[in-house]
């Protein structure tokens, strides 16, 4: 990398919810027009935005860099007792540096959630003990466990929590991260942190923890972090950030900032340089359905599909010839087949099987799997595709890249028996959840900020039939 390179390294988008403030896409441009090779993404306690951010940054010529601003309980992760409060636990900053990393990154965040969760999805050192290959840790912000104890002037306790995670990581995975954003605390944690850089000789890498794009943006964020706590501007007792200076900044002023700490700067090039995470899109990974004896999937899925067509016309003869559905159903067949779909047929047969054997409520069918013979002799779907002049192409065709999406809709009563019959067969390694994100409209956001702003409901309506409130002017 060239000489005054610098990467940011601490960095919250968009899914550090109601905090970061960072669009990935004008993120991107930002960091290419500032010249920067690289930017790592660090959101709080997840990986919600690593896939999107990973595509985007590399289209946009900047290498991505994954990773995570933990939440680490303060002792044991499963503790839920002897007086924690809400906000009892420590942040820390853990980078990817290829795949394994990446995996046990996964490991940790998931982990964080399922068994530490409390207030914010929490992991312990015993977890990074477990996880930490492929992993790089810089120390965190002010709320970091080491710059927390040089608050409390406890420099021994931080040399040894240092040492633990040395320990953990090793010297070459382990950075003490300085931060330059005008704050009084840092400046304090700052000196602390050069004196175990100078006795135990771990490495500095300068951050600035930046939460929105620019500068003129620290206002807006103000009010976001009122929208995620429910308080509003003038509320003495709310959480702010008492600087305006968590942007993006550029290269210079990055430098300038860390005059007294060029090395913490060039640590960053080092820091991306030890990253090269490569994730791989063009692979599908399915569970294995096993068929019984004496069939391959696809002879097993035809003989299934045959019997179920068979059935489904003596139940409900149509106006069509048979012969029809034959050809219609041979023609699915192969082109299925020769995508080599077939194991997916089987997987989704045998969920929604499972249901009706059980007396679960299972939907009709919906969206373009309503358009395959194959689905309404399997039972997944009940809508008859020749009746209604459904086309199977628009469902699934040889030029279709992508695996065909079977919806299936269960009793949300008895939904739980389905998930755990799936993961008792395929396991556990095999099933996820997914989540959705909602967004606020113009609307709702200018009604949300008026809250905030404590602006009289009747002037917010009369802003939301017109123009948007000015944040600076109040």
């Amino acid at each position: 990398m060239p000489s005054q390179s610098f990467v940011h390294l601490h960095l919250h988008t968009q899914y550090s919810l109601l905090d970061g403030a960072n669009q990935i896409e004008p993120l991107v441009q930002q960091i290419k027009s500032f010249d920067m090779p690289a930017v790592a993404m660090t959101d709080h306690g997840n990986l919600f935005g690593a896939v999107e951010f990973y595509q985007k940054a590399l289209a946009g010529g900047v290498k991505p860099i994954i990773g995570c601003e933990a939440y680490m309980a303060p002792g044991n992760r499963k503790n839920r007792e002897g007086g924690l409060a809400h906000n009892d636990y420590y942040h820390l900053i853990l980078l990817a540096t290829n795949l394994t990393g990446y995996q046990n990154l996964i490991k940790l965040v998931s982990k964080a959630y399922l068994e530490g969760f409390y207030y914010k999805p929490r992991m312990d050192k015993e977890l990074l003990q477990e996880h930490h290959e492929g992993l790089i840790a810089l120390s965190g912000c002010l709320s970091g466990e080491i710059p927390y104890l040089i608050g409390q002037r406890d420099m021994d306790g931080a040399m040894r929590v240092a040492g633990e995670f040395v320990e953990i990581f090793g010297k070459d995975r382990y950075y003490l991260e300085v931060q330059a954003n005008g704050l009084e605390h840092q400046r304090i944690a700052n000196i602390g942190l050069m004196e175990i850089h100078k006795k135990l000789n771990i490495p500095l890498v300068g951050t600035n923890d930046c939460h929105y794009l620019n500068k003129d943006d620290a206002r807006p964020h103000d009010v976001m972090l009122c929208l995620q706590t429910g308080k509003t501007l003038n509320d003495p007792n709310r959480m702010k950030f008492d600087t305006d200076q968590l942007y993006v900044k550029s290269t210079q002023e990055m430098v300038a900032a860390f005059a007294e700490f060029p090395h913490a700067v060039e640590n960053t090039c080092r820091v991306a340089d030890q990253c090269d995470l490569k994730l791989a899109f063009n692979k599908t990974y399915l569970p294995q359905y096993r068929v019984p004896d004496g069939y391959t999937r696809e002879t097993y899925l035809e003989e299934l599909a045959t019997k179920g067509l068979a059935a489904r016309l003596r139940e409900r003869p149509s106006s069509s010839p048979s012969e029809l559905y034959q050809l219609r159903l041979k023609e699915e067949l192969a082109v299925i087949q020769t995508m080599g779909y077939a194991g997916y047929f089987l997987i989704v047969w045998d969920i929604i099987n499972f249901a009706r054997s059980k007396g679960i409520p299972v939907g009709p069918g919906r969206g373009s799997a309503a358009g395959s013979l194959m689905a309404y002799a399997l039972r997944i779907t009940d809508l008859d595709p020749l009746v209604y002049g459904l086309l199977f192409e628009r469902f699934l065709n040889p030029e279709r890249i992508s695996l065909p999406d079977i919806d299936m809709d269960f009793c949300m009563d008895r939904r739980g028996e389905v998930i755990n019959y799936v993961i008792d067969k395929y396991g556990n390694d095999h099933v996820c959840q997914i989540i959705t994100f909602g967004t606020l409209g113009a609307k709702a956001a200018i009604r949300d900020v008026g809250r905030v702003m404590e602006i009289p409901y009747a002037e917010v309506e009369r802003s939301r039939s017109s123009s948007p409130i000015n944040l600076t002017s109040r």
